[in-house]
């Protein structure tokens, strides 16, 4: 009993440290880029196609989708930003996202230390602002791996469970249980990028015999379960927002729910195609790569289908949250 107990406070502490690392990271970078970054998407006012690119250029750099959803969001109640042009900046907040994911695959936990030691150097060494935070960030950085092996050392002790194994099976036969769990993951935390941190780790850890315990079918389902959890962030800040940021938030929703409905009914599909475009090798070794890429697959094909259809987007949207309620 009191081992089940330290290793539920690991995995959570581990849950709570990679957290904080994510928020300190996207306010840190923030600090250091944060103005030119607002100004940028501020100032989208061309095609779908930049809006696009400037989407996914500031997530990428923020690290957080939800922070430059919420951005976006009061750009539109202030009237910065139309409907027309904020919907394919979401569109790009999906794809600049996916870096997270891919930078986590690199498994830097045996050097996580050389991170975290480098980041409190930065920030003793630099005298100005931008500098202190940008040692900061890598500083937090470095809090992300540190709790992504303090989750793994949690779970190590799982795989080797009847029960869990047992459990796992069945979401392999079933990818709507992996859907909802991923589903109920990130509701739960409120951030995509942790529960797919959570989920690289996992894939990642062999079971009894000795593959992975989720293999790369089993994992996917949980993965767009976890495109569609995120969009509850969006959801619940437009609440007070006015009515274009809204639909600005349904458009995320519809944009998520769509493309994990059409990627789970082609799942065999998915997983072949992204397996084809992964780096080959043995299954542990290859798997955190793997769910990185498909993270990135699924949002770059959504983005493609739905950006030439972004005034079909917004005439739904509009439909759906109409100008004056229907009696």
């Amino acid at each position: 009993m009191e081992q089940n107990l330290t290793r539920i406070f690991t995995l959570f502490g581990g849950l709570a440290l990679f957290l904080y690392g994510m928020d300190a990271l996207s306010h840190s970078l923030e600090t250091a880029a944060g103005s030119r970054l607002k100004s940028l998407l501020a100032a989208v006012t061309g095609s779908p196609v930049r809006g696009v690119l400037a989407g996914a250029a500031v997530t990428a750099v923020l690290q957080s989708s939800s922070a430059v959803t919420v951005m976006v969001l009061g750009f539109v109640s202030a009237g910065l930003l139309t409907l027309r042009q904020a919907v394919p900046v979401i569109f790009g907040c999906n794809i600049g996202t996916t870096v997270t994911a891919q930078l986590l695959a690199f498994r830097l936990e045996d050097v996580r230390g050389l991170v975290l030691l480098a980041g409190l150097l930065l920030c003793f060494a630099c005298a100005g602002q931008k500098g202190r935070a940008i040692g900061r960030a890598v500083f937090a950085f470095g809090l992300l791996f540190e709790g992504i092996a303090d989750m793994g050392t949690a779970m190590e002790p799982l795989a080797q469970g009847p029960v869990f194994v047992h459990w796992l099976s069945r979401v392999r036969q079933h990818p709507w249980l992996g859907l909802l769990a991923g589903l109920g993951m990130t509701l739960t935390v409120q951030s995509s990028s942790a529960t797919i941190a959570l989920l690289q780790n996992f894939a990642a850890r062999p079971g009894l015999d000795g593959s992975s315990l989720l293999g790369l079918a089993g994992a996917l389902p949980v993965l767009l379960g976890d495109n569609i959890g995120t969009t509850i962030t969006a959801v619940l800040a437009s609440l007070s927002a006015s009515r274009d940021a809204k639909r600005v938030a349904v458009a995320h929703a519809v944009f998520n729910l769509t493309g994990a409905a059409v990627f789970c009914a082609g799942l065999p599909l998915y997983v072949r195609l992204t397996a084809a475009l992964s780096p080959k090798g043995p299954e542990l070794a290859v798997i955190a790569r793997q769910i990185a890429n498909a993270h990135t697959l699924f949002n770059v094909v959504c983005t493609l289908v739905w950006l030439p259809l972004t005034p079909l987007m917004v005439r739904f949207v509009c439909r759906l949250v109409p100008d004056r309620a229907v009696r």
